[in-house]
This record gives structure tokens, C-alpha cells and sequence, in this order.
């Protein structure tokens, strides 16, 4: 039977300098060994699924353990109080947005979290909230308000946290990209909050600044 400590044995024989540095410039902490993230998947591979193992390493706190951890998870069989504590657990965002995209996204329960998560005082909550709220404007918007959406951006981004800022931009710029008849003020909202008006991106990629992004999307579209 696999062990955390074994896992752990592998991961640390697999570390690289530059991938730790990396992911120490984007806010992970020291508790890691800088595992290249092909070599974590080729290791989920191996493993597979096992729920049991996957508690036991993201209990380790270690970054790389998590990382794989999410990738052998069953989510059904986390209860929606530990995935709450999960949540709240891990402040490094890659981590995060990893367990949005694979436990929670698909959750059955992933609405109830959402409505919850969405009046939540924790960063970390506050963050997957709006990553669901923006995949509920993409997937299911039947379910939002999005007028009182707009109004809630408008109001609590400028002061939100870091992490949260993210995910409620992304929710702004869905909205804005699927909707026609919100599109002048998402893209008002996102001039007059100026967020990312200056992010640094690559060539070939679009900014995060909504009014970019928004308009870039919709050109695609047409």
C-alpha cells in the first residue's frame, strides 16, 4: 500500500531548482521541491486513483504533494465541509485554481458551495465563489442575477483581495463576452476600475484588462 512518505520520496528525488524558484516568485512557500508538472502527472499516472493517498498528501502541506493530490482525488467522496477546509487551506493560487478545475468545478454540490462561499469572509472561498460564478455565466446563467453581479464588481473589486480580484474579473469579462445586452456596461464597469489596465502580457496573448478582453473575445466570435 502507498504512503504519503514513499510519494513524498519520489517527489523530492524529482525536484528542480528552477521550478521551485518559480513557484516561490508566484507565492508558494518553502514547503516544496519544485516538481516539473509533466513529472507530477506522469506520476498520477502511475498511481491512479486513490482517494485515501491523495488525503494523506495534501495533508503534508507540501505543494508538489498537493498538486498531485488533486490529480488522484474521488471529489464525491469529500464531503462539502472538507472541501470548505481544503479550500481555505491552500493560499498559493495555482494550487487553488488546480483544485477548482478539478474537484470542484464538477461537483454535484458545487452550487450550494458557490451561494455560500459567495458571503464568505475567507480569500480563499471569496476566490473559487467567483470562479464558479464565472463558470455559471458561461455554463448555467439561468441560476444569476446578473444585473446585482454587475452591481456587487462594480462595488467590492476595488478593495477586494488580490486572489479575489481575479476570479471577479473573469466574471466580469464572461459576462460581457456572452451577454450583448450587458457588454457597454461591463465594459464601463472595467474602464472606470482601471484593473489590469497595465498587466504585463506575452505576445500573443490578450490581457486580463476586461475591456480587452472583451472586446478581443467578441471580435473572435463574429
Amino acid at each position: 500500500m502507498l504512503k504519503a512518505k514513499d510519494i513524498l520520496q519520489q517527489l523530492e528525488a524529482l525536484g528542480n531548482e528552477k521550478v521551485h524558484a518559480q513557484n516561490k516568485k508566484r507565492g508558494a512557500s518553502d514547503n516544496q521541491f519544485g516538481v516539473k508538472m509533466g513529472d507530477i502527472r506522469t506520476l498520477a499516472k502511475k498511481i491512479k486513483t486513490n482517494h485515501e493517498l491523495a488525503l494523506e498528501l495534501w495533508d503534508t502541506e507540501n505543494v508538489d504533494a498537493r498538486f498531485l493530490a488533486i490529480l488522484i482525488i474521488e471529489p464525491e467522496k469529500l464531503s462539502k465541509d472538507q472541501i470548505a477546509k481544503m479550500v481555505s487551506s491552500e493560499k498559493f493560487v495555482n494550487i487553488a485554481d488546480w483544485f477548482y478545475s478539478y474537484v470542484i468545478k464538477d461537483y454535484s454540490a458545487k452550487e450550494s458551495l458557490r451561494q455560500e462561499w459567495m458571503h464568505s469572509n475567507d480569500i480563499m472561498h471569496g476566490r473559487a465563489a467567483w470562479s464558479l460564478t464565472s463558470g455559471c455565466v458561461a455554463r448555467n446563467p439561468e441560476v444569476l442575477d446578473l444585473p446585482a453581479l454587475l452591481d456587487r464588481i462594480e462595488t467590492e473589486m476595488p478593495n477586494a483581495a488580490p486572489e479575489v480580484q481575479w476570479t471577479m474579473n473573469s466574471t466580469l469579462a464572461q459576462i460581457g463576452i456572452k451577454f450583448p445586452e450587458f457588454r457597454d456596461r461591463a465594459l464601463s464597469i472595467g474602464e472606470k476600475l482601471g484593473i489590469y489596465r497595465d498587466y504585463p502580457t506575452s505576445k500573443g496573448c490578450t490581457s486580463p484588462f476586461a475591456p480587452i478582453w472583451i472586446n478581443e473575445m467578441v471580435r473572435r466570435q463574429e
